[in-house]
């Protein structure tokens, strides 16, 4: 790996901490602010808001910046809310910090996979962008686990310090290690917003939302699958969410191995596929321990293993806009976690199984194939008129 991407795999890490351990922390927030759990969820709800608006926004203002100066912003940003959540004094306060600490997140994603791309070594694209999201799988192995098992046992304001000091230690790497690349904004940000305008955009917009969300109807169920389909105490649960850690570690280097092989489209398309046939899986067989482990592994593996090759997709689909697209793709993804949740949670709220909602996703990654066939065809249309002109 070379040291220059080394800042953005600690600016992963730290994001996916803050974004995926409020989860595990939602009881002892809850708890320690005199507020229900139910309310305490909005504290997760507002973070993706300021994903899906910061991601497009602060990019399109910063774009004729250098990448390094924006990452930098982008981080102090990032540590000095997560810094205002730890010192929160109540549920609105910390409402408030969490939207802004969202903002950045898209954003760094974005400019750091552009950025990524243009350090990697010919051919080697794919496997760069997953260098950055090694930091989330990473976070999700490890910190996620220890931020919870720290709010848990002393106080969940000491999590967001740890996520914070984090962020000064990406700060720090940013600027020794992150070389000072030009600025490559060929126009605006009124040219820029010109990529809205086309049909490749959108469908990969909906790859992504639809597509993906079929991983977050089962993801965002996952406790209550393992204890009441599986059969798990519930203190395992915990270990279990580690062994999706651990597949999200392997897919991610197996997602941008894949890439940069084929075309990104295919591996869009046999990843896709491949979700949806673990979702299957899961609905049916997760009355077996043994294989719902396993597909546990599987599918946490496959939920990261999509982030390079789209985030590739779209770079190389939005050629004049190409931090924009690649944020874009993270307010998608943040999108399909939102809708995921709302659509797994249908069936259990008709009073059907928690494996249901692993059947749901299954259909929106099948949507999700459907959307990138698309994609393919209107990529031979579009080759097609080249040739013919």
């Amino acid at each position: 790996m070379k040291k220059s991407l080394f800042p953005l795999l600690l600016g992963g890490l730290a994001i996916g901490t803050t974004e995926f351990v409020m989860m595990g922390l939602l009881p002892d927030i809850a708890a320690n602010l005199n507020i229900s759990i139910p309310v305490a969820g909005h504290l997760i709800s507002s973070y993706a808001l300021g994903v899906v608006v910061g991601a497009p926004l602060l990019v399109l203002i910063s774009g004729s910046y250098p990448p390094k100066k924006i990452l930098i912003a982008l981080m102090v940003m990032f540590t000095v809310f997560n810094t205002a959540s730890a010192f929160a004094p109540n549920n609105f306060t910390l409402l408030i910090a969490r939207f802004f600490a969202g903002l950045p997140h898209g954003a760094f994603f974005g400019v750091g996979a552009v950025v990524a791309s243009r350090l990697a070594s010919p051919g080697k694209q794919a496997q760069a962008i997953s260098v950055m999201f090694a930091g989330l799988t990473i976070a999700n192995l490890l910190l996620v686990p220890l931020g919870t098992w720290v709010g848990h046992v002393y106080l969940w304001r000491y999590t967001f310090a740890i996520v914070a000091f984090i962020g000064l230690v990406t700060l720090l790497f940013l600027y020794l290690w992150m070389p000072a690349l030009p600025v490559n904004r060929s126009g605006n940000a009124r040219s820029e917003l010109q990529i809205f305008k086309s049909t490749e955009t959108w469908l990969i917009i909906l790859i992504t939302g639809i597509g993906t969300s079929g991983l977050f109807c089962w993801i965002s169920y996952i406790a209550p699958l393992m204890t009441e389909v599986s059969g798990f105490k519930s203190a395992n649960v915990s270990y279990i969410l580690v062994l999706a850690g651990f597949g999200m570690v392997v897919g991610n280097v197996a997602g941008g191995w894949l890439a940069d092989r084929v075309k990104p489209i295919t591996a869009t398309v046999w990843l896709l596929t491949a979700m949806a046939l673990t979702l299957l899986c899961i609905f049916l067989f997760s009355g077996n321990q043994i294989i719902s482990l396993l597909l546990t592994f599987i599918a946490g593996a496959l939920s990261i293993a999509l982030a390079a090759p789209i985030q590739i997709l779209m770079i190389n689909t939005a050629k004049s806009a190409e931090m924009l697209g690649a944020a874009i793709t993270q307010a998608a993804f943040n999108i399909g976690n939102a809708i995921g949740a709302f659509l797994g949670g249908l069936p259990i709220a008709m009073g059907l199984g928690f494996n249901w909602p692993s059947l749901v996703g299954m259909c929106m990654a099948i949507m999700g194939v459907g959307f990138a066939c698309l994609l393919i065809r209107k990529h031979k249309q579009t080759a097609d008129l080249s040739l013919s002109s």
